[in-house]
């Protein structure tokens, strides 16, 4: 979709179209570079991924310079020259003018707004990518433009190409084969660790929370990996946790009725916030955009703005679910917030950016009595399935994929698949690089003490693969940044980290 076409002040006409038009131009210099990118270094992979990604931050960066459109589009022309004569000739070369609105799918996730827009900034100055269309519109085209993909198809094979040539045209079973043991950490052993999380953009970084009432902050390098800092401070089990935008903040969550908030450096304790219900409070999340902001859910139904800096609760920023909050998701935006309960029901609330107020939109009620303690939102499945998703764990004995067909957070099931899933707190989570890869990847735990993947396209013998070596339910499970490292955490208080096989 073409981000440029949407909310274009008449005034500003001509110099939007400038913009757009040289947005166009790099976009189609990226297309040039990821279709020759299988040609480079075909025995590492990896470094064809981070040229790409390199490749992109550094055209985008350029593109804010205001050179000429005629100036690029010479600079596209001589650089598929000197890439047809170094690697020969590609069979649609003459074609990337023509599809400069599939090209753009080559870009990145972080990468999909091209303007400075002061509302995109998070805590720190910390830029994030806005779409501007509405998921109304975004699902119509995505229709119209794949509406002679096979029926029953996720993924259009058609278009597939840039991506493909990003992952080194390799399976989604090659991409995705984890098998050895990196590390194991047992400093939790005998208390269930229910989340377990990465740092935003590093490899090495991770934290948990027990149910012992403590958290861990493990570093993986320099080797060998040990554990950094734990978080002691709360009165009963930990539920949930989450990063800051920077990295420097953790909130928690616990069944003692607070909100902590934690100096990841030195693991102080910085304010407590005690919920004014004295209820359990079960999870939390981050506001995108605004990282003063933090949701949280509680045992008595009630979901709750807080402004993390003053640790009061935001005005107008409080609704009701049905049952005990177990869940929270924000769209990449931060205008959308997904709510799960353990009455089997998930709500969609619209999110006042100044004021913070919550507004709710819709309510789907997806297996009525069970508990939805999980949901993971997503703009785009894959650089070919750009439907915006939500995965969704619900004790149903099945991940549930569904489609959001609107700006109101309405859901739609795309598709389900099998696990064991009946009564603890599993979680799920999208392929973090699924974008460069050969089809679309998740990635759950299982009651049955296995770490499942699934290809999101396929729809027979969906297990891409099958990770086993806990001694309890899988309870969650994480991946660093460039997906070289899995983490996945159980009942039984272990902590694995799986290492990619390298080919």
């Amino acid at each position: 979709m073409n981000l440029c076409a949407f909310g274009q002040d008449s005034g500003v006409a001509l110099s939007s179209q400038r913009d757009c038009g040289m947005a166009a131009v790099w976009q189609q210099v990226l297309a040039v570079d990821a279709r020759y990118n299988a040609y480079r270094t075909p025995t590492f992979p990896q470094f064809r991924t981070q040229y790409i990604r390199r490749r992109s931050q550094l055209l985008r960066e350029n593109a804010k310079g205001g050179f000429e459109p005629g100036l690029r589009r010479q600079y596209l022309r001589l650089r598929s020259q000197l890439l047809a004569l170094r690697y020969g000739p590609l069979s649609e070369q003459s074609s990337f003018r023509a599809s400069s609105v599939r090209s753009s799918r080559t870009t990145l996730d972080r990468m999909e707004d091209f303007e400075e827009d002061p509302r995109a900034q998070g805590a720190r100055g910390h830029r994030r990518s806005v779409s501007r269309g509405s998921y109304q519109l975004q699902a119509q085209m995505n229709r119209a433009v794949y509406d002679e993909r096979p029926p029953g198809s996720l993924v259009p094979t058609s278009v597939a190409e840039a991506s493909r040539a990003m992952a080194g045209d390799t399976t989604l079973s090659e991409n995705y084969a984890f098998a050895g043991m990196h590390h194991i950490f047992d400093q939790h052993v005998d208390s269930a660790v229910p989340r377990l999380q990465f740092a935003n953009d590093d490899k090495h970084l991770l934290a948990c929370c027990s149910l012992d009432g403590t958290l861990s902050i493990m570093t993986l390098s320099p080797p060998p990996p040990s554990v950094k800092v734990i978080l002691k401070g709360h009165g009963g089990p930990v539920t949930d946790f989450a990063w800051s935008l920077s990295n420097d903040i953790i909130v928690s969550t616990s069944l003692d009725g607070t909100l902590r908030i934690w100096n990841t450096e030195d693991g102080r304790c910085i304010r407590e916030v005690r919920d004014p219900e004295s209820s359990e409070l079960l999870c939390c999340t981050f506001q995108p955009m605004n990282n003063n902001l933090t949701v949280v859910g509680n045992s008595k139904h009630h979901l709750q703005v807080v402004n993390i800096s003053t640790g009061k609760k935001v005005k107008g920023g409080s609704s009701k679910l049905t049952g005990c909050v177990l869940s929270l998701s924000f769209d990449a935006p931060g205008r959308i917030l997904w709510a799960g309960d353990d009455r089997g029901s998930i709500f969609s609330f619209l999110f006042d950016m100044a004021t913070g107020k919550l507004t709710k939109a819709k309510r789907l009620v997806v297996n009525e009595g069970s508990s939805i303690c999980s949901i993971s939102a997503r703009s785009w499945i894959s650089r070919e399935a750009r439907d915006p998703s939500l995965l969704v764990n619900a004790c149903s004995n099945k991940l549930l994929l569904y489609r959001v067909v609107d700006n109101e957070g309405t859901l739609q099931l795309k598709r389900s698949f099998p696990i064991q899933h009946g009564s603890q707190h599993i979680h799920s989570i999208f392929c973090p690089l699924m974008s460069f890869r050969q089809g679309a990847c998740v990635v759950t735990g299982s009651e049955d003490t296995c770490v499942y993947f699934f290809d999101v396209e396929r729809n027979t013998k969906a297990i891409v693969n099958k990770l086993q070596g806990h001694g309890g339910p899988v309870l969650d499970v994480s991946f660093n940044c460039d997906e070289s490292l899995l983490a996945s955490a159980d009942s039984t208080g272990m902590v694995i980290i799986w290492r990619r096989e390298q080919k």
